[in-house]
């Protein structure tokens, strides 16, 4: 590239755009875990209470430009996402642990479920999903059936990429 590009080496990469990156002979590491904690020390917030997820369940944002005033939805929410990034420490040990629910019948217009799945890795949720089933199932087993056969799907391609990062 360098016969190409007019380019200079500065050696290896540490800090780019808020990101670190730390190289190690097992792979590249890259957090902010700086950036975290600068954000909460500038609202006065690093003894906070701790939370494992980053929402809570059945809040709905939306977006009101003419507001002249903060929404306290909006606020709390925005306290809660602080307080969650004061729990994501990459210290914690990677156990991965999914959970899946479903309604059965949820939707009033198709009868059609929804499936929902959680993963955990340690004691921090970082990946979920509720989806609507593409099928009608006929009882609250089929349901649960079909929910939890999309969150092993997803646990499969969870744990294949965690041994590819060599994190399992």
């Amino acid at each position: 590239m360098a016969r190409e590009f007019e380019m200079t080496d500065i050696s290896i990469m540490a800090y780019y755009l808020g990101i670190e990156v730390k190289q190690m002979k097992d792979g590249i590491f890259i957090h902010q875990e700086g950036y975290a904690k600068e954000i909460l020390k500038k609202f006065k917030m690093e003894d906070c209470k701790l939370v494992n997820t980053p929402m809570e369940v059945g809040i709905k944002l939306s977006r009101d430009e003419d507001r002249e005033t903060v929404d306290p939805i909006f606020f709390k929410s925005l306290v809660r996402s602080l307080r969650y990034l004061t729990c994501t420490r990459p210290d914690i040990l990677f156990a991965l642990v999914g959970y899946s629910d479903s309604d059965w019948a949820g939707d009033l217009d198709d009868r059609k479920s929804t499936s929902d799945y959680c993963f955990f890795m340690g004691n921090v949720a970082f990946t979920w999903c509720s989806k609507k089933q593409p099928i009608v199932t006929l009882s609250t087993c089929e349901a649960e059936y079909v929910a939890s056969t999309s969150c092993v799907c997803q646990a499969i391609w969870l744990r294949n990429l965690l041994k590819e990062l060599h994190m399992l």
